[in-house]
Order: C-alpha cells, then structure tokens, then sequence
C-alpha cells in the first residue's frame, strides 16, 4: 500500500552534517529552494567551501566547521537531521580508516544526542556498501550482506552497518523518528576529480587524454543515479509518514558493466584515450544493483534524470573545473583527522 506524503512543506530549520559535500550542497541548495533554514556542518575533509560559497550570503543559510565526532550543541528550535558526514570514496575513506569508522559511528552517535534532545527526525545517509560483495541480485534492503568484517573497506562497510543500528536503537530506546537510506553510486556536478570513483575518474582522464584505469576485467557492473534524483529521494524519504523508517535503497536499477560506462563517457567526450586494465582491488564488489520496489511504492521515486543528461551536465562541470580549478592538493594536506573543540550554534 502506498502510504500519503506530504506534498506542500512547512518552512523548516534543517541541519546538514556533510553539507560542503558532494550529495551535501545539492540537498542544501534543494532545501533553501523550498524556503528552509539550513545549518551546513561539515569539516572539510573532503567536502569544499566551493560547494556553498554560493550560498554563504543567503540570509536562511549558515555554515559551521565542526566534526561530527565532537557533540554538536545548537540553540532553538531543530525540526531536520540529514547526516551525510563521511568520506565516501575508497581513496578517501581508506586514508585514514579509524577516522572513517568514527565518523560513522561517534559521529552518528552524536546527531541522534542531538535529534533525542530537539525531538528532531534524522535521516542517515548509508551505503550499498553494507551488502558487501553481495551474493543476492539485485540487492533488496532484506538482504543482510556479505561484508568481510577485517578488510580494507570494512571501516566504511562496517562503520555504516554499525550508524544503521544506533539509528534504530535510538527508535526502540528513545522514540526517535529515524530514516535510513541506502545510497547506491551516484555521479554530477561537484564530484571531486580525485575522489576515485568511476564516473569521476573515467571523465577527468577522457578530458585530459589519459588513459581509463579500469579495475579488474571490466566486467564488473554497478548502476549510477544522477544527484538531482537522490536528493529528491533522500526528501522524499525525509518527508514520508513517520511510520517508514528504512532501510530504503535510493539509486538506478539501470546496470551497466564499468566497461560499458568508460565508453560511454569516451563517447560523450570525443577522447581517444585507451582503456588501461588494472588488478582489482580486494573485496571490490563485482555487482551493484538496488532493487528499488519499496522507493516507488512507498515514496513514489524513481530516477528520472538519463545517462545521456547526467553525462552531459558531469563532463561539462568538470571540463570547468579543469579548466580554472587549482592543483589538486597533496595527500599529506587532507584533514580528515582534524579535530575542533565543541561548538554551540545560535
């Protein structure tokens, strides 16, 4: 049965753990849109002040370095919790793996403190990562998984099984409102060009004539959603009845092998560069599908954005940004293991 959402939103104050992010400033743009007030933490250890610096100047939007691993204390009224504060690419995440498992739990523990005391709803953005190198295809959010608990990627595996049960822990113990979507690969704008992932990766080599690293035989397959569309799902999600908590997969079912996608992309950029074939890495997962039945019957979501679109608007974002953007900093620059003392936000 399809349960009622709510199509017309009260003026909300929203917060945004991870909102400098990728996903993060399109849901924070997506939410000032619709006349909300939103709080944008983020620690910048993969998120960029490129990604709001639009809208710093926006009289309802507010910006706060802080990391989630330290409690957050805000002052007045918190309706929404949308955590998506966490590396999400292997690049990143396995830099620093008991940063990343932190984050996802400390930090995950943290905001639902913060939901319990404002009676605020939270919604956890969690991965398709927690069905490991799944054994079940497509993956329906019954499937518990196949995750090697003491790999290199169980600290963002793990770590985002472990946030799901606090999350619902919160629900028995506390009565929290919860949501938790499952996230599948998602592609667009604001990428960044080192963050390892394919769609990323395989653009910035077409547009810089390298060759397409490609892991494994390249028949591997995985299916990318457009961030337009999973922002409105993570909204969509965030808005249903109280009584749907998740999990809930957000992604497209559309699969395609990695082969396939590099060129597709080699295509839509015109580029000669040859596909380049590398070992794969450990538990990197062989398919990546979402069975995304309870979306459309219970949010009535679908991706709607085309490859061909999504590609379009990618490529030309980052053809831009290799255009005008400065280098790439080291790795002995990132700041993910940087910590600040507790902040109160008034």
């Amino acid at each position: 049965m399809t349960l009622p959402i709510q199509k017309t939103l009260p003026h909300r104050t929203v917060l945004v753990a991870g909102g400098a992010g990728f996903i993060g400033s399109h849901l924070c743009d997506s939410l000032l849109q619709q006349g909300h007030h939103v709080t944008c933490v983020d620690n910048l250890s993969t998120g960029s002040m490129r990604n709001i610096r639009p809208l710093l100047n926006h009289p309802q939007f507010r910006f706060l370095e802080h990391d989630v691993r330290d409690p957050l204390f805000i002052e007045g009224r918190l309706d929404r919790i949308y955590n998506l504060a966490c590396p999400a690419s292997p690049q990143h995440y396995q830099k620093d793996p008991p940063s990343t498992m932190t984050t996802c739990v400390v930090g995950a523990f943290n905001l639902l403190e913060l939901a319990r005391q404002k009676s605020a709803r939270i919604l956890q953005a969690s991965t398709s990562e927690v069905y490991g190198d799944p054994e079940v295809h497509p993956q329906p959010e019954i499937y518990v998984g196949h995750v090697n608990p003491i790999g290199p990627r169980a600290c963002y595996d793990e770590g985002k099984r472990a946030a799901e049960s606090l999350m619902f822990d919160y629900r028995r113990t506390h009565g929290v409102e919860i949501k938790v979507a499952r996230i599948f690969n998602t592609y667009g704008p604001r990428m960044l060009r080192n963050d390892g992932r394919v769609v990323s990766n395989f653009i910035v080599q077409a547009l810089q004539g390298s060759p397409i690293t490609i892991y494994g035989t390249g028949t591997q397959t995985r299916s990318f959603c457009f961030v337009d569309d999973l922002v409105r799902g993570l909204e969509l999600l965030m808005e249903s009845p109280s009584a749907v908590t998740g999990p809930c997969n957000l992604g497209n079912p559309h699969e395609m092998t990695i082969e396939s996608i590099a060129r597709e992309i080699l295509s839509h950029t015109a580029s000669r560069s040859p596909l380049r074939f590398e070992p794969l890495p450990q538990d990197d997962p062989k398919r990546r599908k979402p069975s995304i039945e309870i979306a459309q019957q219970l949010l009535g979501w679908q991706p709607c954005v085309t490859l061909k679109d999504g590609l379009q608007a990618t490529i030309a974002y980052f053809a831009l940004e290799i255009a005008t953007a400065p280098p790439l900093p080291a790795a002995s620059e990132n700041r993910s293991g940087s910590r600040r003392a507790p902040t109160l936000v008034r």
